[in-house]
């Protein structure tokens, strides 16, 4: 039976309480599926110490269920981070950012002994690249970093109306075929007035947990 894109996101964000511990300070991401996962965590609001967050959105609906949101600062630890992805390979490198929130999502990713990833069974790609990439940027810097991300063999394309937490635009990079994925990250990231980029492969997922019309499997 054909499960919808909002059931295989349910089961996965289910499955992937199943790391979670009692006492624990959870990291969590950003966009719907992360949301269903939040939804999860009503049972665990006594039992989690609480969560840190990648997006203020995030962390609204994470208190409205009565779980405190720590600063990242204050947190010396953070053994999990839970989050969902635009798309993710067989080596669980992602790309990452459709809800503008990728760098706090990189930041909590990096300080997280355990990432994991929960993503319905059309995210995943056997090359990187049919989603476009996402690239912050410093305002003033988005021509720039365009002419630099064309001459990497992309089409960037401003997000417009779009702001993230931190103040900075989005350019989409379209056009890509992602065959060295940490590579591409690495080259990005040292062009002057990007702030991040959407390629998690320097840091990928730990786990990947895939929802599909047949149930649930792991990468």
């Amino acid at each position: 039976m054909a499960l919808s894109a909002q059931e295989k996101k349910t089961r996965v964000a289910a499955a992937a309480t199943e790391y979670l511990r009692d006492g624990m300070v959870v990291g969590v991401g950003t966009g719907s599926t992360v949301n269903a996962f939040i939804d999860q965590l009503a049972p665990w609001k006594t039992r989690l110490r609480g969560a840190v967050s990648s997006s203020e959105a995030s962390s609204a609906r994470l208190e409205a269920l009565g779980i405190h949101v720590f600063d990242l600062n204050e947190v010396p630890e953070l053994g999990l981070y839970i989050d969902g992805a635009d798309e993710a390979n067989p080596c669980r490198e992602l790309i990452k950012g459709g809800g503008a929130a990728l760098t706090r999502e990189k930041i909590v990713a990096a300080a997280a002994r355990t990432f994991v990833c929960i993503v319905d069974d059309s995210k995943l790609v056997e090359v990187l690249g049919r989603f476009p990439l996402p690239v912050e940027v410093i305002p003033m810097a988005r021509e720039l970093v365009s002419r630099q991300l064309r001459a990497l063999g992309g089409r960037p394309v401003w997000r417009p109306g779009v702001v993230t937490d931190n103040g900075n635009h989005i350019l989409d990079v379209h056009d890509l075929r992602i065959s060295d994925a940490r590579g591409l990250e690495t080259a990005i990231n040292q062009l002057a007035g990007v702030v991040c980029n959407g390629l998690f492969a320097a840091r990928p997922a730990d786990v990947v947990i895939v929802g599909g019309d047949s149930g649930i499997r792991t990468l």
